[in-house]
């Protein structure tokens, strides 16, 4: 099909394209280009200068992994009785079936990381996947995304009331690095043993096998941290064990944009629209993102979902951007800085030739208050 006559929001090298089309072919987008489009045998629909952006993606939640409506039965998030976990599939976890799925497609959010919560020092895999499908496995893009760790307040206060480390950030530091350098040491035997058939392989250690794709930076580490002393962590054990690094929350950044941006790590941005609720919070500023992203920092906002539902995405890109964050800035906040930040930038993210069409159509500036697509592509298959 071809949408024509629309303002694209390309989040490409293309910028914003006035009186663009765009064709659709087996899923993926086939041509963008500018006036009138000479197909005419497609199947055409004319959006009379209507805003055309890619689909929005959510770089951190526990979207599935907290079922809405329900108590211990739908906790699925926090395997909270050993610290290190990173063997734990979020993949295992999520319930596709929750409503905020159908929820977050029709806010226009139509693919979102989603995992393991903060409970444990290392937490997990992470996911990314559709909003929309008949089944997990059908809608999963990639797996795993990534592991997730957590630094700060929250392993502590989990393991304190366990009478268990980590009780400390120091201990907290402790379990990863031990966890990581066993990894270490089980990958070299494992390579010695493929280089030497007198050596044997080491036993089957799930930990140990689901660290393998970190340490060869096939993934990165998702480090949830909000204070600047626990930023300051992060980045020191990425650099201890040549780590891929992407800052979750990443509260107090902008108090040292400059540290940040010098680690080479990206930051996921979020939850915005939320209280200073505990401690780490203090400092929480809408004005994080401008900041950073003006301090040359690839920057995504997340909603955190459920700590902001997900259907907020859109509204807590427009707040940061009413915070500092240019209006463009803020519209590839949400579509094109995930994709990159999930590794799927030439894949997700924006309107370019070759791209899945996940497509959104709006009556209206995109990054409006409640503004909702009027039309949603996944695909190429039209969803809304």
């Amino acid at each position: 099909m071809i949408i024509k006559h629309a303002k694209l929001y390309t989040m490409g090298p293309q910028g914003i394209v006035k009186d663009g089309y765009l064709q659709i072919v087996n899923g993926r987008i086939a041509a963008v280009g500018t006036g009138e489009p000479a197909m005419p045998d497609e199947q055409v629909l004319d959006a009379k200068g209507a805003s055309v952006t890619p689909g929005f993606i959510d770089a951190h939640t526990h979207l599935g992994m907290w079922e809405d409506g329900l108590g211990f039965e739908g906790d699925d998030g926090n395997e909270d009785t050993d610290p290190a976990t990173p063997h734990m599939r979020g993949l295992d976890a999520i319930n596709p079936y929750d409503r905020y799925f159908a929820e977050a497609l029709d806010a226009g959010v139509t693919a979102v990381v989603s995992g393991p919560g903060s409970a444990n020092p290392i937490s997990g895999q992470m996911l990314l996947m559709h909003t929309c499908g008949n089944s997990m496995d059908e809608m999963v893009i990639k797996e795993p995304l990534a592991i997730k760790f957590a630094l700060g307040e929250n392993p502590k206060s989990v393991y304190n009331g366990k009478n268990q480390a980590p009780q400390t950030r120091m201990a907290t530091a402790a379990i990863i690095r031990e966890q990581l350098y066993k990894a270490q040491q089980y990958r070299q035997m494992k390579l010695d043993a493929q280089n030497d058939d007198e050596i044997d392989e080491p036993d089957y250690d799930p930990k140990c096998e689901a660290l393998l794709p970190l340490l060869e930076q096939k993934i990165p580490a998702h480090i949830h941290c909000h204070r600047l002393d626990d930023i300051g962590t992060a980045i020191r054990l990425a650099k201890e064990f040549s780590l891929k690094l992407v800052l979750i929350h990443c509260t107090e950044g902008y108090l040292r944009p400059q540290l940040v941006q010098a680690s080479g790590a990206s930051a996921v941005l979020g939850p915005l629209l939320t209280d200073r609720s505990k401690p780490e919070l203090k400092n929480a500023s809408p004005a994080s993102a401008g900041v950073l992203a003006q301090n040359g920092v690839l920057c995504a906002i997340c909603t955190d979902h459920p700590c902001v539902p997900i259907e907020h995405l859109p509204l807590s890109a427009l707040y940061a951007h009413k915070n500092g964050l240019e209006y463009y800035e803020a519209l590839k906040a949400i579509t094109i800085n995930p994709a990159k930040i999930c590794g799927v930038g030439d894949t997700l993210g924006s309107l370019e030739e070759g791209k899945l069409a996940d497509i959104l159509l709006f009556e209206g500036e995109p990054l409006t208050a409640f503004l909702k697509p009027t039309a949603v592509w996944m695909a190429g298959e039209r969803v809304k």
